[in-house]
């Protein structure tokens, strides 16, 4: 189900209404029906929600990432707007997963970021469940072509690599992906010894999935951690990133399916994002497992709201 982009979502403090330099997002925002996109500049980005937890169901996890599209939108509108000057954002609307049609919304995700990419849109997209990274993929890769080797980077305390011969979920992605398409490279970042089985970690070596374990992940050893991701940048023709929010510290980011308190700080993460997004040869991003169900005061929201901020004004600035 497409549903078009509200107004509702992008109201907020105005301190001035003729001054740029005062603006915040909700005073930038345009409004566009993924079916009426006309060809954009290079510097327009697509905001998408995509409405679904239910491969957090089938994984047995907390519902509720559905509800954060949406939300996140509203938290991002009352954010003062420091982009350049010649910067679009276009809210797109939201795919939403109808009851169990898994498979379905995410071939529907698919199409809408195709969509976007083909009309020189930078997809931006906002989950849901981390399902919402499968849909991610298939738009790309329907952009993109076969041929075309793409890296693939999850910011993530989960490989998300589970055997998927009864059904596919928030679990399965990265195994689905790398089955089916020989010109895929994985690099995991934030891995978790409690968040992964043996038999997880054994998955991921034998499908040569490069991954940074969460002690790895500190101030001190960050710059060591950014070579490893150049080295796998270097290697691809183009990537995409994908932040699952449950890799950061539970005291930031309590509102998840599953929190980790022994998570990354966030600054950690937003230096990662902000390393990665630079590059340019980096096509999308994505934002998942963010759940206001299960928030404390927002925290959760307003920290993907302001990670989102940032990937929007480091993107490609290493190419500008």
């Amino acid at each position: 189900m497409y549903i078009q982009p509200s107004i509702t979502n992008w109201t907020g403090r105005i301190d001035s209404t003729n001054d740029p330099l005062s603006f915040r997002y909700h005073q930038q925002i345009r409004l566009a029906d993924l079916s009426r996109l006309d060809k954009k500049a290079s510097n327009t980005f697509g905001l998408l929600g995509f409405n679904c937890d239910a491969g957090v169901k089938r994984n047995q996890g907390r519902m509720g990432a559905a509800e954060a599209p949406d939300e996140i939108k509203k938290a991002l509108a009352r954010l003062p707007w420091h982009l350049p000057a010649d910067t679009e954002i276009i809210d797109t609307g939201n795919i939403k997963c109808v009851e169990d049609h898994l498979e379905e919304a995410q071939t529907n995700l698919g199409n809408a970021i195709a969509s976007l990419c083909k009309s020189k849109v930078t997809p931006i997209i906002i989950g849901g469940g981390h399902e919402t990274f499968y849909g991610h993929y298939l738009g790309i890769r329907k952009f993109l072509g076969p041929e075309a080797q793409l890296g693939i980077i999850n910011i993530d305390a989960h490989f998300d690599m589970r055997p998927y011969d009864q059904q596919t979920s928030s679990g399965t992605m990265f195994k689905q992906i790398l089955d089916q398409d020989s010109k895929c490279n994985y690099l995991c970042a934030g891995i978790q010894q409690q968040g992964n089985t043996k038999a997880l970690f054994e998955t991921a070596n034998q499908y040569h999935v490069k991954y940074i374990n969460e002690e790895d992940l500190s101030l001190p050893t960050l710059d060591q951690a950014l070579e490893q991701i150049d080295d796998f940048i270097e290697q691809q023709d183009y990537i995409i990133l994908t932040l699952c929010t449950d890799v950061i510290n539970s005291a930031y980011a309590p509102g998840v399916s599953a929190p980790s308190p022994f998570g990354l700080d966030p600054k950690i993460v937003r230096a990662l994002i902000r390393h990665i997004v630079s590059k340019e040869t980096i096509l999308s991003f994505d934002i998942s497992e963010v759940n206001p169900v299960l928030d404390e005061n927002n925290k959760t929201v307003a920290l993907a709201a302001q990670l989102l901020n940032d990937v929007l004004i480091h993107f490609h600035t290493n190419s500008n």
